[in-house]
């Protein structure tokens, strides 16, 4: 320990737990303080900041251990998180995230006065509340936070330097959002990470590690005297209501790393589900068909990652009509086609129970995801943005750079080697959800239509959909869309080749994991 009298704000983002850290060497700025890190344009907190890949939290608090003798764990509650999306000023953060946001917030806090420490909480912009702790104190010598990928956290950054450079405090940042370390990529400078998953891959396979992880100290150092950790917020102080739990979802989690280590136990060591993850990995209904570590940390970490180094050497391209590929596509806004989407009342069966999932729940499986992104983009031919910060408003997992690079990726201009994917929706229900249990479990007026029929409603008799008491246009929408060709599977048998209407068997849904996404067949979507 260096003995350095003082008080060290550690200013906690997206990095709310305290296990699993890696150890990483941090960029120090003495006195005058000129602009640190790289950052995101989208909020730190609008996503889930509950927990990241590699978090950074006990990497600053290490630091802190050892450099102060007063340490300030800070999680402030941004005023612009809760405002409107950039381009359509969409809520940024809705009541699914914003609870298991608080869940986290109230578990860290747990955590951490189980050390001796807590959590301070205020609400307000960070460089506001740095400054008025700055100047309330008296005696702070350091202010310590992670560097992000993106454009908003670019500017706080660049007001707490300004803060600090005023006071003359000084700053000291880690990268650690990623499972590798950024210094420690076999493509540097970042201009020469490759623009393709595969080569980032097998880049990292053979030529990067892993770093150490850091444990946290038994007993953490006192707050400043005198200093209040501050009420914890509520729902109702963000001018929203708490959601009601619907006992169809497939995430009954709550927020907060405690939730997350028992979930981890339950998933690796006490079912072992781990072991057959890549045969149930593309399930649709219940807990146990994936991870669903994906609020606290995402389960495919290399993808995570590649889509943080994506955008630190893209920055705001990322969040460009055009993207990465700088391509001109006449994107539509048709609001009235997006309201459709957004509500799951598209006629379109498959694409309406995942978007009913998603708004019911905050959550919506990959599979699900890869879908109704292909079919806004590529069937309705809607501004990609526009289903990218309706995502933000409503994922309880949010992650802006795997949010806005998944969603490239969708609209065919971003990191796909391959032009033109398009999911086919009839296809992929089929696929998926062959006796239609998915479509039945979300879209409640279909549930008289049996087996895998559901998928296509507007193609069954008059009788038959009288017979399922369905009204197309009454009960159910007509499709707002029908794809040429969807046609090819509309009397197909689930996993099999099309047969007469009525004589359908049990779904025989095979996993196709990694090999769907570089099938060059012509119908693989």
């Amino acid at each position: 320990m260096s003995g350095t009298a003082g008080t060290a704000i550690c200013l906690l983002r997206c990095d709310l737990r305290a296990h699993d850290n890696q150890v990483g060497a941090p960029r120090v700025s003495v006195g005058p303080a000129p602009l640190v890190g790289r950052v995101r344009r989208d909020s730190p907190a609008s996503r889930p900041a509950a927990l990241t890949a590699r978090s950074v939290f006990l990497q600053v608090l290490h630091w802190a251990q050892h450099n102060a003798d007063f340490v300030i764990p800070l999680y402030c509650f941004d005023p612009r998180h809760y405002l409107g999306t950039h381009c359509y000023r969409l809520p940024k953060t809705g009541p699914h995230r914003l609870r298991f946001l608080l869940e986290s917030v109230r578990d860290l806090r747990e955590t951490l006065k189980k050390k001796g420490s807590t959590l301070v909480v205020r609400k307000g912009k960070p460089e506001d509340v740095v400054c008025d702790l700055i100047t309330q104190l008296g005696s702070v010598t350091a202010v310590v936070f992670h560097e992000e990928a993106t454009q908003e956290e670019l500017d706080v950054e660049k007001g707490l330097c300004q803060v600090c450079r005023q006071h003359g405090v000084k700053i000291q940042t880690f990268w650690g959002s990623t499972l590798y370390h950024r210094d420690d990529l076999p493509f540097r400078p970042i201009d020469r990470l490759p623009d393709v998953y595969t080569h980032f891959r097998k880049g990292l396979e053979s030529g990067a590690k892993v770093r150490p992880t850091l444990r946290m100290a038994d007993q953490l150092k006192p707050l400043a005297p005198g200093l209040e950790e501050g009420s914890i917020p509520t729902m109702e102080d963000f001018g929203q209501k708490d959601p009601v739990d619907d006992p169809r979802t497939a995430f009954p989690c709550s927020g907060g790393e405690t939730q997350a280590l028992m979930r981890l136990q339950y998933y690796f060591w006490d079912t072992n589900l781990v072991a057959s993850y890549k045969e149930t990995r593309n399930g649709l209904v219940g807990m146990d068909y994936s991870t669903k570590f994906a609020p606290w940390v995402l389960f495919e970490l290399l993808w995570r990652d590649y889509f943080r180094f994506v955008a630190l050497k893209y920055g705001r391209r990322i969040f460009s009509l055009r993207g990465l590929q700088s391509k001109d596509i006449p994107w539509k806004k048709d609001l009235q086609l997006f309201s459709c989407w957004q509500e799951g009342k598209t006629g379109v069966p498959f694409v309406d129970a995942n978007m009913r999932e998603l708004s019911a729940t905050g959550f919506m499986s990959n599979r699900g995801r890869q879908n109704v992104a292909s079919f806004l983009t590529k069937d309705l031919g809607l501004d990609w943005r526009m289903g990218a910060e309706w995502f933000e408003y409503l994922l309880v997992d949010y992650d802006v750079c795997s949010n806005y690079g998944n969603w490239l990726y969708s609209a065919g201009i971003g990191n796909d080697p391959r032009d033109n994917r398009k999911f086919n929706m009839i296809k992929q229900g089929l696929d998926y959800d062959g006796n239609g249990d998915y479509v039945r479990l979300w879209v409640p007026e279909l549930q008289g239509i049996k087996g895998a029929d559901i998928h296509t409603p507007w193609a069954l008799s008059s009788a038959a959909l009288s017979q399922a008491g369905v009204t197309l246009g009454e009960t159910y929408p007509q499709p707002v869309v029908t794809a040429p060709e969807w046609s090819r599977h509309i009397h197909r048998r689930p996993g099999g080749s099309p047969h007469p209407r009525g004589r359908r068997g049990p779904a025989q849904r095979k996993d196709r994991g990694i090999d769907f996404y570089f099938s060059r067949k012509k119908d693989a979507c």
